[in-house]
């Protein structure tokens, strides 16, 4: 197989443990839509996280718009996208921490200088900049290759779209079998995967070990190569990857 010379790492819950946060602040905008629209049906944080983990703030909207049969303007829609980048922004600034193990890890990468590295994410690059300097990540990154699904393309899109993969993949200057993901969800995953990256599947953000299981096992379903419960074990996931 062609060597490694890049990887490409999610950010939500995968490098900073931002899901959580950015979908209870979500779940607010969506029921406010629904309201509006008079449809009786409410989101919690965690019940709008497990229908659209992994997915922007503009693909849930389309996805509610689907479910509640109604369909809002595009001046709507991007205004939603807006307002809700700007409360998840405010919230992840003061409250958003490392996925454990993850900043000391990309201490390790940025010292070796083995492979290049870059984020590649759905969500908004004001959103994915805010968390990665939240947290002291940013420092690991060229600023030009911090990518986002909703806001470094042409025509917004989130995944499984692999179309931020390829787009990243283009601008860095490498070939996707030149490069290993870090996803923690399926769409992720699949995003990587159709892109025709290698992935590993990170499943230490999720609390219970059933859960890590769970997804463990989807996520190598739908293409991850290896599984990785800790940011601790990345070297020998990337060195499995490489002996394939």
């Amino acid at each position: 197989m062609p060597k490694i010379v890049e990887l490409l790492f999610d950010c939500d819950n995968t490098l900073v443990l931002s899901e959580e946060l950015a979908f209870e602040a979500c779940a607010e905008l969506a029921n406010e839509i629904l309201a509006k629209r008079n449809i009786d049906a409410r989101y919690t944080g965690p019940g709008l996280m497990n229908d659209f983990v992994g997915q922007n703030f503009r693909g849930v909207v389309k996805g509610m718009e689907d479910k509640y049969q109604f369909e809002l303007s595009d001046e709507e829609r991007e205004g939603y996208v807006k307002m809700e980048e700007d409360r998840v922004i405010a919230t992840l600034k003061k409250k958003a921490q490392p996925c454990v193990g993850a900043n000391e890890e990309l201490e390790k990468l940025a010292k070796s200088k083995k492979y290049g590295m870059a984020v590649v994410s759905s969500s908004a690059l004001r959103r994915v900049q805010a968390s990665v300097e939240k947290v002291d990540q940013a420092k690991f990154f060229p600023p030009d290759h911090i990518f986002s699904a909703a806001t470094s393309l042409e025509k917004p899109t989130t995944k499984p779209d692999p179309a931020i993969y390829l787009h990243a993949c283009k601008v860095i200057g490498v070939k996707p079998e030149e490069c290993i993901a870090v996803e923690d969800s399926k769409s992720g995953t699949l995003s990587a995967v159709r892109a025709g990256i290698h992935t590993i599947a990170y499943t230490g953000s999720y609390d219970k070990e059933e859960k890590r299981a769970e997804i463990g096992k989807l996520l190598t379903e739908v293409g991850a190569k290896v599984v990785m419960t800790h940011w601790s074990q990345f070297d020998d996931c990337v060195a499995a990857i490489e002996k394939s």
